[in-house]
């Protein structure tokens, strides 16, 4: 039972508690299972709390047998990336510069939602420090590693989360994306995120990155996705930048396949990027598929240079204002790569700054007019598969910064438009995923165009190897 239990998606767990196959504590307590058998070797959380999701799937399974379930997502177990609030634990952010006494005695409004709802929190998934870079290593908690090969990164910023997820350590984690943080993860580790329109997931406290992060789901499908959107979208007073509720369920129209969609499909954003040979293959099949569905499927480029620079003015400057007033003394607990980031971040002027707000602009105005004649653009989501864990950029690159590697997520974050990795299959033993992005506000229709590659049977997959 255990072992079937951790390979269900929530909404497969929703059916059994309502058909009365199993209870929140059975799937409770095999989570809890798995996370003690992954984490000696994954490292994706960073803080557990057993009694209390015990507790909480036990309250959930009482409302089951009364049939009055909480919410939409009552009695399924979630994990927390160690960036957000929630209450009643330490919000670390992998720095030993933040100290554990609290009071931890808020929500973050996703955290908040999901709670309503009725949703399970089994613990903390792990993050870079503050979340400033692409892979999961910490100076608090040490490196997390890739369910698929432990020599190997899961990707970050979020990816304790993506390792839980894809370990069947949990259904659902909730992430953050600044830069690709959800994405990069999920494609190293072969699940689904999205990283939603800014706004449409409200975020408190506000980011020091600012409008650069976003929140999002982290699952095993895009149902699963659209189901933990539908709860974490709705609107917290507390964000001053957050949209208005969405019109209707992210559910809604989820199968309407895509026959029909005007597809832009860039597998190098015009020869700017060097995509490895079996990525670029999984990547074209799956969009072949597609195609094969309906889809008017076009090869083009939405025309833009590598807008790393500006990101960089933005990100850096956001690194240092988060450390700006830890003492000397505190920032050499920092990790090394952070507090070089931070020195280079505090040297631009607000003039450099205003520079970089203008090409995000821009960007922002050429994908606008980009989306008025594709409905959708696809990319690899990455140009690599996972490399070796606790390094920024692969050995050997020439690379600098874990931008250097990710130049197809971090554009999409200074544009705000809704974005998602796809899990496509395997290169060498490895997952690859391919980048779903859509228009600003037509986050359904990003989930809409996923959904129908696992209906197709292109996404998902097999999962780990087992003991992984």
């Amino acid at each position: 039972m255990t072992s079937e239990l951790t390979g269900l998606t929530a909404q497969d767990l929703l059916d059994g508690y309502r058909k009365g196959e199993f209870s929140p504590v059975d799937a409770v307590r095999a989570v809890l299972a798995r996370i003690e058998e992954t984490q000696p070797h994954l490292n994706a959380f960073v803080r557990v709390d057993a009694a209390g999701a015990l507790a909480a799937g036990e309250a959930s399974a009482r409302r089951w047998r009364r049939g009055e379930p909480q919410g939409l997502v009552d009695g399924v177990p979630v994990s927390v990336k160690d960036l957000l609030l929630q209450r009643g634990e330490p919000a670390l952010r992998g720095s030993r510069t933040v100290p554990v006494r609290g009071p931890w005695d808020e929500d973050a409004p996703a955290v908040a939602r999901l709670r309503e709802h009725g949703a399970v929190f089994t613990g903390r998934t792990t993050t870079p420090e503050f979340g400033w870079k692409g892979v999961t290593d910490s100076p608090l908690s040490g490196v997390t590693r890739n369910p698929y090969d432990p020599a190997r990164t899961s990707g970050g910023s979020s990816g304790g989360s993506a390792a839980a997820v894809a370990a069947g350590a949990g259904p659902l984690s909730l992430g953050t994306d600044g830069g690709g943080s959800v994405r990069i993860p999920a494609a190293f580790c072969g699940i689904f995120a999205l990283k939603p329109t800014y706004g449409r997931v409200p975020l408190y406290p506000a980011s020091a990155f600012g409008t650069l992060a976003h929140v999002g789901p982290m699952t095993r499908s895009a149902a699963d996705a659209a189901l933990m959107m539908d709860v974490i979208s709705g609107p917290d007073p507390r964000d001053w930048s957050g949209l208005a509720p969405a019109a209707g369920s992210f559910r809604a129209g989820l199968g309407d396949g895509v026959r029909g969609l005007r597809v832009a499909y860039s597998p190098s954003l015009g020869g700017q990027v060097a995509v490895a040979p079996g990525v670029a293959a999984r990547v074209r099949e799956a969009v072949t598929r597609l195609a094969g569905l309906g889809a008017y499927v076009e090869e083009v480029d939405p025309d833009f240079t590598d807008p790393v620079e500006a990101f960089h003015v933005l990100w850096f400057s956001g690194a240092a204002r988060v450390v700006q007033r830890l003492p000397a003394a505190q920032r050499e607990l920092l990790d090394p790569g952070l507090r070089e980031i931070c020195a280079r971040g505090a040297r631009f002027s607000a003039l450099d700054y205003l520079a970089a707000v203008d090409a995000r602009m821009a960007l922002g105005r050429r994908m606008g007019l980009f989306h008025a004649t594709y409905d959708v653009l696809l990319t690899p989501t990455l140009p690599i598969t996972a490399f070796e864990a606790g390094v920024e950029v692969p050995r050997g690159s020439g690379l600098r910064r874990w931008t250097g590697w990710t130049p197809f997520t971090y554009p999409f974050n200074l544009t705000q438009q809704p974005a998602a990795s796809v899990p496509v299959g395997l290169a060498g033993g490895l997952p690859v995923g391919l980048q779903v992005v859509g228009a600003r506000h037509a986050d359904g229709l990003v989930l809409r165009v996923a959904h129908a590659l696992y209906e197709a049977g292109v996404a998902g997959g097999s999962g780990p190897p087992p003991g992984a």
